[in-house]
């Protein structure tokens, strides 16, 4: 079996193009594009919640929208979210430690 031909990811390719152009002052994410999933654009961002959250806002993606769970037996919080951009599905995902319950505590007791 041969392998699709690079127009298979016009999509995804094309929606980056345009992010490029339009939201290049936002934080650089890694990006995914994929044979697999032919049509997906992923933007991911590795301890960096704040990135996944200011492209969730300039995509229109609202907070009530986003999935949270833990992995890495709840060491790591994951956020993912999706929208549509063309004809291309456009999947964000945030990943950042989850805070040591000594450590939340201290923050809980500091606000005090």
């Amino acid at each position: 079996m041969s392998a699709p031909a690079l127009s298979a990811l016009n999509a995804p390719l094309l929606a980056l193009r345009q992010f490029s152009a339009e939201f290049a002052h936002l934080p650089a994410p890694t990006l995914g594009v994929s044979t697999i999933f032919p049509d997906r654009l992923e933007l991911s961002f590795h301890d960096d919640l704040a990135g996944f959250e200011a492209w969730r806002s300039a995509l229109g993606i609202l907070p009530s929208s986003v999935n949270y769970r833990e992995q890495s037996g709840g060491r790591t919080r994951v956020l993912t979210a999706e929208t549509g951009c063309a004809d291309a599905r456009v999947r964000l995902i945030g990943y950042a430690d989850v805070p040591a319950r000594d450590e939340a505590r201290s923050r809980q007791g500091a606000v005090r």
